[in-house]
């Protein structure tokens, strides 16, 4: 039976004030809502980990991690565990001829902007997520017809386990579309990026030009965790939602949103049960119509009445 006094004492000891207790997660995510982590851990080493590692298995409690917080979604009643975000300590890059090396707190969007003042080409895309280097690994992010798995080299994971770095080949890392298999309860610290050379002034048109692109498409201005649903096999979620008429729906304060119907976003006030609430209702509508189920990118974080949406 998970004993949080136990992991708290044990967190106290090793990181003394730096550990946070009912710590809000809302203001960490792009939706600005949810509940409070139990116990919150802005890890700065591997000393850091070592030490959420070690309080998580002694005393039997889940652990999360969460980078921008882009693609997630906090339960309203928050994390009964121990939440991990990487601190300054893993927000550094290197470069050495046409590879990038970095950290796993690096913004993606940074990254990107660092692979164009060096003339290295392939990495365009991630101006467009607003996504840690970490997380984007992670779950193979993508946009504009690339994605991670196409430019990472090598990735270096902590395991909370076994309390211990791992290096992997991206061959192993098991990628898929918007997803890896990359072990669980591994944390990203780091990874390597391997691109080309290329003209400073074409990558950065290109990287204007998907700046534009998501300017023009996506509801920057309200708060939305980025795509809801991933692609079925051949189609787009958002044709899909459209067909059914769901683009602009609403429960409580949460609407799929009228510039991108792959998009909720939610009004101040509302909670993450509305959210979870309307993705099962489009999901619903979407597979009643269609047949076809969608699947979600959006990760969970707490617990959910019917789970399955």
């Amino acid at each position: 039976m998970p004993e949080l006094g136990d992991a708290e004492r044990l967190l106290r000891e090793r990181l003394g004030p730096r550990l946070r207790v009912g710590f809000p997660l809302a203001p960490l995510t792009s939706f600005r809502i949810g509940g409070p982590a139990a116990l919150f851990v802005e890890a700065e080493d591997d000393g850091d980990l070592d030490a959420v590692g070690e309080a998580a298995k002694h005393a039997d409690v889940p652990v999360a991690i969460i980078g921008k917080g882009s693609n997630i979604l906090v339960s309203d009643a928050g994390f009964g565990g121990i939440v991990v975000r990487l601190g300054r300590g893993y927000r550094w890059a290197g470069r050495d001829g046409e590879v990038l090396t970095a950290g796993g707190a690096m913004p993606l969007p940074a990254l990107a902007g660092i692979a164009m003042r060096h003339g290295l080409a392939g990495l365009e895309f991630g101006v467009a997520i607003p996504a840690s280097l970490g997380g984007a690994v992670k779950m193979n992010a993508g946009a504009h017809g690339r994605s991670m798995s196409e430019v990472v080299e090598r990735i270096d994971i902590y395991a909370l386990v076994g309390r211990e770095r791992a290096v992997l080949d991206a061959a192993e890392a098991g990628y898929a579309y918007r997803r890896s298999r990359l072990p669980e309860g591994g944390i990203v610290v780091a990874a390597v990026i391997r691109l080309e050379p290329g003209d400073e002034a074409t990558i950065r048109a290109r990287m204007e030009e998907a700046r534009e692109w998501r300017r023009r498409t996506q509801p920057l201005a309200e708060p939305n965790c980025g795509s809801v649903f991933t692609n079925p096999d051949g189609d787009h979620a958002a044709r899909l939602i459209e067909a059914v008429g769901a683009k602009g729906l609403r429960l409580g304060g949460a609407q799929v949103s009228r510039k991108h119907a792959n998009f909720i976003v939610t009004d101040p006030g509302s909670s993450s049960a509305d959210v979870w609430r309307l993705i099962g209702r489009v999901r619903a509508l979407v597979e009643s119509e269609s047949g076809v189920r969608l699947e979600t990118e959006v990760e969970l974080m707490g617990a959910f009445a019917d789970a399955e949406g």
